[in-house]
C-alpha cells in the first residue's frame, strides 16, 4: 500500500521536489497538494513579464492540471492548510478537510514585508508577490497618476519595469545608494539604473516613503527628501520573511525559518520542509537555484535513495531585467584583503568584475555579457588558481584559445560545467538527455531537463549545445518575436513576402496580432520587412515605428544630448572640410569632438534644438549625414593603399570612396560596416567587418561576416575577383542578399552562423543570382540616397525639436464652432 505524502504549498520548490521524486519512484506515495492560490503551479520568476504584458499567464504555468492528473496527484487549489496535528499526523484545511499523512512536506514559502509606514494600511497599498498582486496592479494603474514602487531589489525593479511598460509614470524609491544591492555592486547597479531610466522609471535613491495619504485609498505619497506626489498605488517590494506561522503553531523548531537538517527534515521525523520558509545552518534562501538544489536532495530522501545531504548553496544569481543579462556570485564586494579585476565599457553596457583572494576567484559581477558565467562559477567553486590566466580572464574563456572566432565554444565546456543556474543543470545532463531521449527542439530540452525553463537567460547556450549535438537534426522552432505575437521572424517574413500590405497595421491585422499598435520590438521589424519588399518609393517608411536614433537622425547620449557625425567618404577628407567642421563645432560650442574608429569626426553633446541649424550648416558646406545611428551602412574604412604606401598593391582609398558613395543611405537589418585594405597587411582591419575587401596582386579578396565587438568574429573568405567592376557587383549583391534574407537586428556574423557559410556561397558564387541581387540593390538605392538631415528640414520634421514657448499676452483664444 502506498504511503500518504501531503505537500503544503503548490509553489516552485515543493512541486520541484515532487517532480524529482516521480523521476526516482512513481509508486511509493499517494500524493496530495494543498495550494492557497486558486491556480496550478506557475513560475513566479516570470511575474514581471505577466505584469508588463510580455507574457500571458499560460506562459508562466509550470505544471498544467493534466500533469497532476497523469501522475495521480490530488490538488486542492484555493484551500489553505490551517493546522498541523503532529500527534494524529493530520492536517486541516480552510475548507474543513481533515487528512492524514505518513510524511508531510511544508513548502509555505515566504510572506512579503510591508513596513509600518503612516498610511500603509490604506487600500491600493499592495505587495508584488503573486499573480493576484499582478492582476491588482494592472487594474489600478492609471496613465493620469504616478505609480510608486518601494524597494530597489529584484522584485521592486521587476514591478517598476512591468508598470512602466504600460506608459505609466513610475517612481522607484530605495533606501540605499544603488539598486539591486544584494546582487550587484554600485557600478553594476548604476549601469542597470541607467538602462531602466530609458523606460521612464524615475529613481529616488537614499530615500524612503514617510507618509501615504488618502481617504480610504492612496491619493498622495510623501518622501523623505521632502517631495510629495499624487499617486493612486504604492507597491511595496521591501523584502520577504519566511512563512513559518503554521510550523510554529505545530511546535516545530523555528528561528528565522523552519529549522531543517542536511536532509531537509524538521524537528519532527515525519515532517520535512523546503524553500523560502526553511532555515538550514542558519541560512535562508530567497532565490530559486538553492531551492531546486534542496529539492533534488529531498526527493532522494523521500525515495529512500542514498544521498550525502544538503550542505548549503553557493549563492549565484542569473537574471534578465529589461533585456539585460546579469550574473553575480560569491563575495562580489570584497574588502581590503582582496583584489579586483574589472572590465568596464559604459557605452556598450558591459561590466565584468572578478574579486580575487589568494589568486582564486571568490566573487563576481557580470553585467550585459554573461556568456562565461558558468565557467567563472566553476573556477570559483573549484577554487582554481588563476595566476596564469590573469591577463586574459576578463575577456572570457574564448580569449584563452581561439579568440578570433566569436561565440561560445560549447565543445570546450566540460560535462560538469553548469549551464542553467536556476535548475542546476550541467552541460552533460543536457547532452545525455538529447542523445538518450531523442530531443530535437529547444522546447523539448526545456521540458525534459528544465534547462532554460525558469528565468530563460541561459537559453542561448542551451540552443548552442542542441545545435552542436544534433547538427542538421536540430529543430529550430522559433518563438514569437515579442509578446504581441506567437510568430517568429521567418513566418512573418514569409507572410509579408506573399501578401500585400500598405502599413504595419495591415500586417498586425492579417497576422492576428494580440495588440493593435504592436510594441518597440515588433514595429521596427515589420517596418523594415515592408521596406525590404517594396523599397521606400512604394512604401512610406513609418518613422513612428523607428527607434529614437532613427527618428531624429542622431545618436542620443546618456545625458539626453545627441552626437552628430557627418559622412567622411572612405575616411578621406581635406583641409577645407576639417576647417568647416571646426568652425561649426566652435559656432555651436560643441563640448567634445572625437575621431571615431570609422575614420570620422563625432561631435558630441549637441542639444536637440541645435540639430536643425547644425545640419543646415553642414549641408551648406557639402556634408551629408554619416548615419552613425542607422540600421544601414555606417562607414567604409580605408588605409592609404598604393597611393602612398610602399607595400600597397591596390588603390584602397579610391575604392573605399567609390564603395561608400555606392552604398550610403542604404538600410539593412542591422548596422553594416565595410573596410578596404590595400594589401594583405590589412591596416584597415577588413577581416572584422561585415564586408571586408583586401587588395592582392591579382585583384581583390572579398571577406564577409566579421564582427569587431565584444565577441570578435573573423571574416570568412567569400572569393577573389580580378577587376573593380566585379568587386562592385559583389558588394551590391551581398548587401542586397543580406538585407532580404537576414532577420531584423541580425548582424551579418550572426546571420552567416545561423544559415551557414555554404548557404551564402551558393547564392553569392552564382553569376545569375549575383546579377539579380545587384540590380535589386541598384533599384533600391535610387530612392535611398537622400540626405536625411536635408529631407527632415525640407519636410518640416525638425519643428518638433524646437522648444515650445508661449507668451500669454500674445496667445489667442479659439473655440469650436458648428458649421
Amino acid at each position: 500500500m502506498k504511503e500518504k505524502l501531503i505537500v503544503i504549498g503548490n509553489g516552485m520548490s515543493g512541486l520541484r521536489t515532487i517532480e524529482d521524486l516521480l523521476e526516482l519512484d512513481k509508486e511509493k506515495y499517494d500524493i496530495t497538494v494543498y495550494g492557497e492560490e486558486p491556480y496550478v503551479n506557475y513560475n513566479r520568476i516570470m511575474l514581471s513579464y505577466l505584469l508588463s504584458g510580455e507574457k500571458s499567464f499560460e506562459d508562466t504555468i509550470i505544471n498544467h492540471q493534466t500533469w497532476y492528473d497523469e501522475n495521480d496527484i490530488t490538488l486542492h487549489k484555493g484551500d489553505k492548510v490551517i493546522e498541523i496535528d503532529k500527534n494524529s499526523k493530520t492536517v486541516t484545511s480552510q475548507n474543513g478537510k481533515i487528512q492524514s499523512y505518513d510524511k508531510l512536506l511544508i513548502a509555505t514559502g515566504s510572506k512579503p514585508f510591508i513596513p509600518n509606514t503612516f498610511g500603509s494600511n490604506l487600500e491600493n497599498v499592495i505587495a508584488f508577490r503573486t499573480k493576484q498582486d499582478s492582476d491588482t496592479i494592472l487594474e489600478l494603474i492609471d496613465k493620469n497618476k504616478t505609480a510608486v514602487v518601494v524597494g530597489g531589489g529584484l522584485l521592486g525593479l521587476e514591478a517598476a519595469y512591468g508598470i512602466a511598460m504600460h506608459g505609466i509614470k513610475t517612481i522607484l524609491v530605495h533606501r540605499s545608494g544603488s539598486i539591486l544591492s544584494q546582487q550587484l555592486d554600485a557600478t553594476g547597479g548604476k549601469l542597470l539604473q541607467q538602462n531602466l531610466e530609458r523606460y521612464g522609471i524615475e529613481f529616488k535613491l537614499n530615500t524612503t516613503v514617510t507618509e501615504i495619504f488618502g481617504d480610504g485609498k492612496v491619493e498622495k505619497v510623501n518622501f523623505s527628501d521632502g517631495t510629495l506626489v499624487d499617486s493612486n498605488i504604492v507597491v511595496f517590494a521591501t523584502g520577504i520573511t519566511p512563512n513559518t506561522s503554521l510550523a510554529k503553531e505545530a511546535k516545530l523548531n523555528c528561528n528565522k525559518g523552519v529549522v531543517v537538517d542536511d536532509f531537509l527534515k524538521t524537528s519532527d521525523d515525519s515532517i520535512f520542509a523546503i524553500g523560502e520558509c526553511v532555515e538550514h545552518s542558519g541560512n535562508t534562501y530567497g532565490l530559486v537555484a538553492p531551492l531546486y538544489e534542496q529539492a533534488k536532495i529531498l526527493a532522494k530522501v523521500l525515495a529512500d535513495k542514498k544521498t550525502g545531504g544538503y550542505s548549503g548553496s553557493t549563492l549565484s544569481t542569473r537574471l534578465k531585467i529589461s533585456g539585460v543579462d546579469l550574473f553575480s556570485a560569491g563575495d562580489y564586494l570584497g574588502d581590503e584583503t582582496t583584489e579586483t579585476l574589472i572590465l568596464l565599457d559604459e557605452k556598450v553596457g558591459i561590466y565584468k568584475k572578478l574579486v580575487i583572494y589568494d589568486n582564486k576567484i571568490i566573487g563576481m559581477v557580470l553585467y550585459g555579457e554573461t556568456a562565461d558565467a558558468s565557467w567563472y562559477l566553476k573556477l570559483l567553486k573549484e577554487e582554481t588558481d588563476i595566476s596564469d590566466l590573469r591577463t586574459k580572464i576578463l575577456f572570457g574563456k574564448s580569449a584563452l584559445g581561439d579568440s578570433g572566432h566569436g561565440g561560445d565554444d560549447v565543445n570546450s565546456m566540460s560535462d560538469d560545467e553548469e549551464v542553467c543556474g536556476c535548475n542546476g543543470v550541467c552541460k552533460g545532463d543536457i547532452v545525455t538527455a538529447i542523445q538518450t531521449k531523442d530531443l530535437k527542439s529547444l522546447n523539448d530540452v526545456k521540458t525534459c531537463t528544465k534547462a532554460g525553463a525558469s528565468c530563460g537567460s541561459c537559453l542561448g547556450l542551451v540552443e548552442q549545445i542542441l545545435v552542436n549535438t544534433l547538427g542538421d537534426e536540430y529543430d529550430a522552432v522559433e518563438e514569437g518575436i515579442c509578446a504581441c505575437t506567437t510568430l517568429g521572424h521567418k513566418e512573418i517574413k514569409s507572410a509579408i513576402d506573399n501578401g500585400e500590405f500598405k502599413t504595419v497595421y495591415d500586417v498586425f491585422k492579417a497576422l492576428d496580432w494580440k495588440t493593435e499598435d504592436g510594441c518597440v520590438k515588433c514595429r521596427p521589424a515589420i517596418n523594415y520587412y515592408l521596406l525590404v519588399k517594396y523599397n521606400d518609393d512604394k512604401y512610406k517608411n513609418d518613422k513612428r515605428s523607428a527607434l529614437v536614433n532613427d527618428r531624429v537622425f542622431a545618436n542620443i547620449q546618456k545625458d539626453g544630448t545627441y552626437s552628430v557625425v557627418p559622412r567622411i567618404w572612405g575616411g578621406l577628407t581635406s583641409p577645407q572640410e576639417l576647417k568647416d567642421i571646426a568652425d561649426i563645432a566652435v559656432k555651436y560650442d560643441v563640448p567634445t569632438v572625437k575621431f571615431t574608429g570609422g575614420q570620422r569626426l563625432d561631435m558630441l553633446g549637441i542639444k536637440k534644438e541645435q540639430l536643425e541649424p547644425m545640419w543646415k550648416d553642414l549641408n551648406d558646406c557639402g556634408f551629408v549625414s554619416g548615419q552613425a545611428y542607422a540600421k544601414g551602412l555606417r562607414t567604409v574604412k580605408t588605409c592609404v593603399g598604393n597611393t602612398w604606401c610602399r607595400f600597397g598593391t591596390q588603390d584602397s582609398m579610391g575604392m573605399g570612396v567609390i564603395i561608400e558613395k555606392l552604398t550610403w543611405g542604404s538600410w539593412t537589418p542591422h548596422k553594416f560596416k565595410i573596410a578596404v585594405s590595400g594589401c594583405p597587411r590589412n591596416c584597415a582591419e577588413a577581416t572584422i567587418k561585415d564586408l571586408g575587401v583586401i587588395g592582392v596582386d591579382s585583384g581583390w579578396e572579398i571577406h564577409i561576416a566579421g564582427n569587431g565587438g565584444i565577441k570578435v568574429r573573423v571574416t570568412d573568405l567569400l572569393c577573389k575577383v580580378e577587376t573593380d567592376e566585379e568587386l562592385l557587383e559583389y558588394v551590391k549583391a551581398f548587401m542586397q542578399f543580406y538585407r532580404e534574407d537576414a532577420y531584423y537586428l541580425e548582424r551579418t556574423a550572426h546571420w552567416v552562423e545561423r544559415v551557414g557559410l555554404q548557404y551564402v556561397k551558393d547564392v553569392m558564387l552564382d553569376k545569375q543570382k549575383i546579377n539579380f541581387y545587384a540590380k535589386r540593390f541598384e533599384e533600391s538605392q535610387k530612392h535611398a540616397q537622400v540626405d536625411p538631415w536635408a529631407k527632415a528640414i525640407e519636410d518640416g520634421f525638425t519643428k518638433e525639436f524646437s522648444p515650445i514657448v508661449l507668451n500669454p499676452e500674445e496667445s489667442h483664444s479659439f473655440e469650436a464652432k458648428e458649421n
